[in-house]
């Protein structure tokens, strides 16, 4: 039995993932050291990605082929019926014969040959309707009321393969335009965005570096420092060694810019990890004066320290702590930055898995931890010092509603505006466009074409002391 390698990688993928044993980055990273080939590790993550973006149609069509509820189907089995299926539907380059056979071939490598007929006829009358696929469609015009709800329901959680309870949230406070082009967008393929380090080189500089070794670049639209890479593999040149960039989401980049720093301050990143953002700010600082960045686990340090060393930046000291409980600070930080643990929900264009592992009731638990690092996080903050808290969440369970419960119950802390610094005499450090209406940072992908990304200052008064 001959079996792809990427194939055969996309299985263990999707498998840790459904499991829970692994996220995706870490059971792609596992995946990846196991294959040789730059091709075959690319098949992969993409059979991976794309069936996770697809999964609510994907199981809609099994479930519809094999006439039988998923939850009946072993896990090995579902899993691979959903990567054969999405090669099927959406990768017309590879044939049918290869998807099916080697779907089949699978199965009996995983043990299961009494499934190996099933998956068979399963994957054939899939294959003899990928033309005209029976998923349900967006409701007419005159479907109107209840019923516009539910259709709407089935088409944005089934055929645009999103969880119906996050669906829901996001029709009933966007309308349905913007809730199908959020949708859409999550189902596209994520660009890889990279952020220059000014402390070594110019955006532009970078960018003709990059093409000399075959890698095209684009500018981002509202990150001043950032390109999008439109060919090429800019992680396989000497560039990326060499500390001249990191990789970094557009939205992300903006979180760091939104930390007024100056010159000379003291500056704690309570979550740094992987360090994207901590090296920013020492690049805002022109790497003069002090950002203590730390994590909570010895693992994500490590990732931290590596960041940092390949930075140059030597403003940077590191340290382990834990903001769920009371950390080991004074309030002696001009600013400090709490990019908080979060539901994720505004990643799921890259990070797909996360939309089939959160759940509604979540959310409660995250903000209520979410709160309580943020008032651990403001204890470091000195008098007319800032803080900034952050999320890659879409929600606002996590996002404003978190901010308002702090400021309930911090009187030394008053609301802070993105759009102008905290004296007043300064300009947007952001291009105002992801600047909301409150003065928070809040990127919106209808809008922006950006991850959903949140951030909220707050300003520390100046006659404050430690609560």
């Amino acid at each position: 039995m001959s079996i792809a390698p990427a194939r055969r990688a996309a299985y263990r993928i999707l498998l840790d993932v459904e499991r829970g044993t692994a996220d995706l980055p870490q059971a792609m990273a596992k995946a990846r050291a196991d294959l040789e080939d730059g091709r075959d590790q690319a098949l992969a993550a993409h059979i991976a990605i794309g069936t996770l973006r697809r999964r609510a149609a994907l199981d809609y069509l099994i479930e519809r082929f094999a006439r039988r509820s998923i939850a009946a189907l072993d896990p090995e089995v579902l899993t691979i019926l959903r990567l054969s299926a999405y090669q099927l539907v959406h990768l017309n380059r590879i044939p049918v014969s290869a998807a099916v056979n080697e779907g089949v071939d699978l199965v009996r490598a995983a043990r299961k040959k009494s499934a190996a007929g099933f998956a068979n006829a399963v994957l054939r009358a899939l294959a003899g309707q990928r033309d005209a696929l029976p998923l349900p469609g967006r409701p007419p015009d005159n479907v109107e009321g209840e019923d516009r709800t539910r259709a709407l329901l089935d088409y944005f959680s089934i055929t645009l393969s999103h969880p119906r309870w996050l669906v829901a949230r996001w029709l009933s406070r966007h309308g349905e335009a913007a809730t199908e082009a959020w949708l859409r967008f999550n189902d596209e393929e994520a660009p890889l965005t990279l952020r220059a380090n000014l402390l070594k080189i110019s955006v532009e500089d970078l960018a003709a570096r990059l093409a000399e070794h075959g890698v095209t670049t684009m500018r981002t639209k509202y990150s001043p420092h950032g390109l999008i890479v439109t060919g090429g593999n800019p992680i396989r040149t000497p560039l990326e060694r060499d500390g001249l960039f990191v990789v970094q989401d557009e939205a992300s980049q903006l979180v760091g810019m939104a930390l007024p720093v100056k010159e000379g301050d003291r500056v704690l990143d309570a979550c740094a990890a992987p360090g994207g953002k901590t090296t920013g700010i020492a690049m805002a600082m022109h790497d003069r004066g002090l950002i203590v960045a730390s994590d909570v686990r010895a693992r994500r340090v490590a990732l931290l320290e590596q960041t940092v060393r390949r930075s140059g930046a030597r403003s940077i000291r590191l340290a382990q702590a834990d903001f769920t409980r009371p950390a080991p600070v004074q309030p002696v930080f001009n600013a400090v930055l709490l990019d908080a643990p979060c539901s994720g929900l505004g990643t799921l264009r890259r990070d797909p898995d996360i939309k089939w592992r959160r759940r509604e009731e979540d959310l409660a638990v995250l903000a209520a931890t979410e709160l309580q690092m943020l008032q651990h996080a403001a204890e470091a903050v000195r008098p007319g010092g800032v803080l900034l808290y952050a999320t890659c969440s879409s929600e606002p369970d996590e996002n404003e509603e978190v901010a308002a419960r702090f400021l309930d119950g911090r009187a030394d802390f008053h609301a802070g505006n993105l759009e102008r610094a905290p004296s007043g005499d300064a300009g947007p450090a952001l291009p105002l466009p992801v600047i909301d209406a409150a003065g928070h940072l809040r990127t919106y992908p209808p809008a922006h074409g950006l991850e959903a990304f949140f951030a909220a200052l707050f300003v520390r008064d100046t006659a404050a002391g430690a609560m």
